[in-house]
């Protein structure tokens, strides 16, 4: 019985080997499904703000965030011209609302939002194409100044909007 014993627990590691090799499961959690093959680039041009308010550092935030998802969850390269994906547009929208009204009548919510009008165009694949407007909103108490909320909304609404413009281009959700 001992012996017995003494071969399965020498035979054990052969086996987990055996069984480790035999079933291999490949998982890709970015969610891109890009036929690399194919299309190997992506030009980002400059997305400028074309809003009637203006916070000049949603620009930046905005186009670092856009092309470092792309850099980071893809293994395209990043081209100036001539991509086989391109992505252009221009933030459209950067408007504050009332969302809440207190019992004396003064705001007591305000709702921040961005709005980015985007063109894709996959030169690979044209039928992917599209011009879409992408937006993202952020409530904050109107007891606060917006120039103290300002940057951690914004940088909220980028994550949010750029996530969306991702998955709609390359992940195909």
């Amino acid at each position: 019985m001992e012996s017995m014993n003494k071969r399965l627990l020498r035979a054990l590691p052969l086996l987990l080997a055996l069984i480790v090799s035999a079933c291999t499961i490949s998982y890709r959690f970015n969610g891109a499904s890009i036929d690399y093959e194919t299309t190997k680039t992506i030009q980002i041009d400059n997305f400028p703000i074309r809003s009637t308010y203006v916070w000049a550092p949603m620009q930046s935030i905005f186009q670092n965030r856009l092309t470092d998802i792309f850099a980071s969850q893809t293994k395209l390269r990043q081209v100036k011209k001539n991509g086989d994906m391109q992505l252009a547009g221009e933030i459209t929208g950067f408007d504050q609302y009332n969302k809440g009204i207190s019992s004396d009548g003064y705001s007591s919510q305000v709702q921040l939002k961005m709005t980015v009008n985007v063109r894709f165009v996959n030169n690979k694949k044209h039928t992917d194409d599209f011009e879409r407007q992408f937006s993202a909103t952020a409530d904050y108490d109107a007891s606060q100044q917006l120039t103290a909320v300002q940057e951690e909304l914004v940088t909220q609404m980028v994550k949010d909007i750029t996530d969306q413009i991702f998955n709609a281009t390359v992940a195909n959700w």
